[in-house]
């Protein structure tokens, strides 16, 4: 039977420099980047969808056949006279800054109304992020969180990426209450230890996990950068990973995001835990080795 992963976000514009003095237009945009990256893994027994919100003008239509043109299904709401985000990448002495045009956006929309999530079945997985939510309004991210309670409660897995951005909110408390309001709907979390440790005062990536496993999740990995990752399962031991020793590292945009796509390749295809973390770690090593959010596979 096929299964699916549904991803939930905001997919938005990249305006990338291509080193003569003009930019390049691409997708891109944390959840959908892992939505990508699992399509490029996954085999036709997975079907990886992308629900958002999109307008109705050439950019969205335009993202909605990139899309598709990717393998992955969209399940896009369309609003009227709306757009969809914007960012664009600056490189000074190698390195990259960000600015964003996303207020407008169209995702921030996505949970207006919202019953259900589209085409999901018990066994099924939906994932979503930290920025998933900073994007949504007070009542859409209740909206969003409500909806994913109602489908875990029917037996789809809940995959949750803290991915703290603290300028997306309005303060870091706003930020820290949503985020663990997040993993009470979640049986997986995939948070980053350096982030946590910021926002949460964190002792270490045990410490992390408990939180996460006292809000209700039932399978913590704690990632930290180039250094051991944590599994902890409830009623297991906990394990550790140790990465993919990386000889020179370009660039890390979707170093997280990747890494999550790997993970999921190997739950989805039955692994285990340390196999599905190895899975994720190896393909966050090619992906840190190029330039770019997306980027070809060896």
């Amino acid at each position: 039977m096929t299964q699916t992963v549904l991803a939930i976000g905001e997919c938005m514009v990249e305006m990338a420099p291509t080193g003569d003095g003009h930019y390049a237009m691409g997708f891109a945009g944390d959840t959908f980047n892992t939505a990508w990256y699992l399509r490029k893994l996954a085999g036709d027994d997975l079907t990886v969808s992308y629900f958002s919100a999109v307008g109705d003008d050439a950019a969205s239509a335009q993202m909605t056949a990139f899309m598709q043109d990717a393998g992955v299904t969209p399940e896009l709401r369309v609003i009227p006279g709306a757009s969809v985000g914007l960012y664009m990448i600056s490189l000074k002495d190698g390195e990259r800054s960000f600015s964003y045009w996303r207020s407008a956006s169209a995702a921030r929309q996505m949970a207006d109304g919202l019953s259900e999530l589209p085409n999901l079945k018990a066994g099924d997985v939906a994932f979503f992020s930290g920025i998933t939510l900073a994007i949504l309004p007070v009542e859409g991210r209740e909206t969003l969180l409500s909806v994913l309670a109602k489908a875990r409660a029917g037996g789809v897995r809940i995959v949750f990426d803290p991915n703290l951005r603290p300028r997306l909110w309005a303060s870091d408390q706003e930020m820290c209450d949503w985020i663990m309001r997040g993993a009470a709907v979640a049986d997986i979390a995939l948070p980053s230890f350096e982030d946590e440790a910021t926002y949460f005062n964190d002792a270490d990536k045990a410490a992390t996990a408990k939180r996460y496993a006292n809000a209700g999740v039932t399978l913590s990995i704690v990632k930290d950068g180039a250094d051991t990752v944590l599994i902890d399962a409830a009623s297991e031991p906990p394990e550790t990973v140790t990465p993919l020793k990386v000889t020179q590292v370009v660039d890390t945009t979707a170093a997280g995001d990747s890494f999550n796509a790997g993970f999921l390749s190997g739950l989805m295809s039955g692994q285990s835990n340390a196999d599905a973390v190895r899975a994720g770690c190896a393909l966050a090593a090619q992906v840190v080795g190029k330039r770019g959010a997306l980027v070809d596979l060896d």
